[in-house]
């Protein structure tokens, strides 16, 4: 009988090494499992900040780029128009070319019917 305790007691005391390394081992798996949860959340968050800064970025970018062609734009607009005002003026003599000054070509100086140029209004 002492023989068979004395096998039990070495079983028992194998499966209880054996459970706590078991134990130690689900412990040191769990703990490596968090650690690689966090990295992997970490990079993770990296790369959505990341991303948003990118994205936000390019946004700029692209606003600007916007924002340039739309003053461009304007410019032309505006200069078109003070050709135009320009030409009227002339056209119709309230200014003379003298006044009007070098700038005004005289291919911008709209022709009268008998193929000169209108830079003066007849007086009566």
């Amino acid at each position: 009988m002492d023989a068979l305790k004395k096998g039990l007691s070495m079983a028992k005391e194998g499966v209880v090494a054996a459970a706590e390394k078991t134990k130690a081992g689900v412990e040191e798996a769990a703990a490596k499992t968090k650690e690689g949860v966090f990295y992997v959340g970490n990079k993770t968050m990296e790369g959505v900040v990341t991303g948003v800064n990118t994205v936000a970025q390019k946004t700029n970018e692209q606003a600007n780029i916007a924002a340039d062609s739309a003053i461009s734009g304007a410019n032309e607009v505006a200069q078109a128009t003070v050709d135009g005002v320009e030409n009227a003026a002339l056209a119709s003599g309230f200014v003379s070319r003298e006044e009007a000054g070098p700038g005004v070509e005289e291919a911008d100086l709209p022709k009268t019917e008998a193929g000169g140029e209108q830079t003066e209004q007849v007086a009566q």
